[in-house]
C-alpha cells in the first residue's frame, strides 16, 4: 500500500475490515471492537509495521481475527462453566450497616480509604499495604490513624445500625 499515514490507512481500510470480521463471526458489535483494538495496537507500533514496505492492514487484519477467536473462546470457556456450576447464587443486598461505612470511607480522601479498606477490610498487613500504594510504612500507620478517626466522626450515630458488622462481600 503506498499510503503509510496512520489515518489514512485507517480510514480507507477499517470499514472494509469491520465486515469481513463480522461476517466471520456474525456480531457487528465485537467485530467493531475487535477491529478498532487491533488499530489501537498497530497504532503504537504503526513505524515498526510499515517499515521496509510491510503490510499493516495485513497485520491488523490477523491481529483482529485473533482478538476475535480470543474473546469467542473466553466465552464458550464462560458458557461451559455456567453449564456446569449453574448461575451464580442470589447475594443479598447490602446492610445498613455496609451502606454507612461505604457512604462514609466516599467521604475520605483516596489515600486514608484505600489504606483503611486494604487494612481492615482486605486483612492486609501494614507493610503490605505500604507496598500496594508505594509509601513508607509509617505514611500508612497515620492514614490509618487518620482515617480512624475521620471514620468515627462520620459514623457517630450508630444506635440505628445493627451490630456494626460490615459485610466485606458488599464493600
Amino acid at each position: 500500500m503506498a499510503t503509510t499515514s496512520f489515518d489514512d490507512v485507517y480510514a480507507a481500510t477499517a470499514p472494509r475490515l469491520i465486515g469481513q470480521l463480522y461476517l466471520v463471526i456474525g456480531d457487528l458489535a465485537e467485530a467493531q471492537d475487535c477491529v478498532q483494538e487491533a488499530y489501537a495496537r498497530a497504532w503504537t507500533r504503526w513505524d515498526k509495521l510499515t517499515r521496509d514496505g510491510g503490510d499493516p492492514v495485513g497485520w491488523v487484519r490477523s491481529t483482529a481475527y485473533r482478538l476475535a477467536v480470543s474473546r469467542w473462546r473466553h466465552h464458550t470457556a464462560g458458557l461451559r462453566a455456567f453449564m456446569r456450576h449453574g448461575a451464580p447464587g442470589v447475594m443479598a443486598p447490602p446492610s445498613a450497616d455496609t451502606i454507612a461505612v461505604r457512604n462514609a470511607l466516599a467521604e475520605l480522601p483516596l489515600g486514608l480509604r484505600a489504606a483503611l479498606v486494604m487494612y481492615y477490610l482486605g486483612g492486609m498487613p501494614v507493610a503490605e499495604v505500604a507496598t500496594a500504594l508505594n509509601v513508607p510504612q509509617g505514611t500508612v500507620k497515620a492514614r490509618l490513624s487518620r482515617g480512624r478517626t475521620a471514620m468515627a466522626a462520620l459514623l457517630t450515630d450508630t444506635s440505628e445500625f445493627g451490630d456494626g458488622a460490615v459485610e466485606v462481600a458488599h464493600v
